[in-house]
């Protein structure tokens, strides 16, 4: 009964969680075929008697390399070499060749030292960030307040001490800073793009605080490796300050195209995080063969600049179509468009319209993934949207701002 309640409670706010049955086609993406819709309850399926090609506009395979033909032979060439999977952990089943490989490819990315992967860019941010709260003593973390879950989890799970400052604002962080005591080890943790409003933190003076106050900084960079930088390396290759933060943390599940996740810093606090970390040491490892494709993708785009720009050309469209039809969403530098519908139950039958009469793929995102009345569609234009495919989007969301009554930018 209790979880029956619970459910029904999401179903009448609009915010529970159909997922859409999607499959990929390789060599075509964004666009996928729908199979229907599938309620995670009891198994009930809504599906088609004939899966339907649709456009995902939501992507976070940001530019599409999970499609591109080399890294696909990459990873079939690997596969042969060396089999599926991992064996188990590093610790117990050895560790890989590719994993050391992608390691210094990493490290040579962020400027760093040495790096460490992990099975997720979750479990890279919840168990280096509960490590290091749990076993350095008395250390206190600052945490801005829109951190991602991972972070947030990590932090609760570490029993440290944590204060947490707004948003992407170095003025309140260096008055509580300045508040603490000056002899407590303290770390600051934040995002350098923040996925849901697509805002930029201010690096360089968060990394300025913590020479002041003699903090640590950790960077969260999984929504900008890949896209930003001469390299590709994130916003603190661009702004020139990758040198700054101690640790950066990041994906190989987004813009490179795979799955995994790592973390950059010195020899000493990468070896450290290694040797103390529960959620690295005692789960089974990142097959070789993805690492062997993330060795492969980070290489080529770190010298390619062809995919950033195409993306880019790509955003900026996306852009100036939905300022021409008024159709609001929040203006930043970053590659996130979120368009804001501010109301949970229009958001997902928003979604349901886009996706039943025009076939466009965009999940509603709804609390607590943002605040209440900040309800939106998340799109992330890529470098395969073609024009075509834009002016379907935008006729299919104009439909919807009237079909709804919903209001236009000003």
């Amino acid at each position: 009964m209790f979880f029956a309640t619970r459910l029904g409670e999401l179903q009448r706010e609009g915010r529970y969680r159909y997922f859409a049955e999607l499959e990929r086609l390789p060599g075509r993406f964004p666009v996928a075929l729908f199979h229907g819709r599938n309620p995670a309850t009891d198994g009930a399926s809504l599906r088609q008697t004939t899966p339907r090609e649709v456009t995902i506009w939501c992507s976070n395979d940001y530019l599409a390399m999970g499609e591109n033909q080399h890294l696909r032979q990459v990873i079939k060439d690997a596969v042969d070499r060396l089999g599926s999977g991992a064996g188990g952990t590093r610790n117990i089943a050895g560790t890989a060749h590719e994993h050391i490989k992608l390691e210094k490819t990493l490290a040579r990315l962020h400027q760093k030292e040495s790096a460490l992967v992990f099975t997720s860019g979750y479990v890279a941010n919840e168990t280096s960030l509960s490590t290091l709260g749990r076993t350095i003593p008395n250390l206190l973390i600052f945490s801005d307040a829109w951190n991602h879950n991972s972070m947030i989890a990590g932090i609760r799970n570490s029993g440290a001490d944590k204060v947490i400052f707004n948003h992407n604002d170095p003025a309140d962080l260096a008055a509580k800073l300045a508040a603490a005591d000056p002899s407590r080890p303290k770390l600051i943790a934040f995002e350098s793009l923040y996925s849901m409003d697509g805002d930029i933190a201010p690096i360089a003076e968060f990394c300025d605080l913590a020479d002041r106050y003699g903090a640590m900084t950790y960077l969260d960079e999984v929504h900008a490796v890949g896209l930003y930088g001469p390299h590709g390396a994130g916003i603190a290759e661009r702004d020139g300050v990758a040198h700054r933060p101690t640790i950066i943390q990041g994906t190989l599940g987004k813009a490179f195209g795979l799955v995994g996740g790592y973390i950059a810093g010195s020899r000493l606090v990468v070896d450290y995080i290694r040797s103390h970390a529960p959620g690295f040491i005692f789960t089974t490892s990142l097959p070789p063969i993805i690492a062997a494709g993330a060795n492969w993708s980070i290489n080529h785009l770190m010298n390619s600049q062809a995919e950033r720009l195409a993306q880019q050309a790509s955003v900026a469209r996306v852009k100036q179509r939905l300022r021409l039809q008024r159709i609001p969403f929040l203006e930043t530098s970053s590659h996130v468009v979120p368009v804001m519908v501010r109301n949970a139950t229009h958001a997902l039958e928003a979604s349901n319209y886009l996706l039943d009469y025009h076939n466009i793929y965009i999940q509603p995102i709804n609390y607590p993934t943002v605040p209440r009345g900040s309800e939106r569609l998340r799109i992330t234009p890529g470098p395969f949207h073609t024009e075509t495919m834009v002016d379907k989007l935008i006729i299919g969301l104009s439909e919807v701002w009237e079909k709804l009554s919903l209001d236009r930018a000003a």
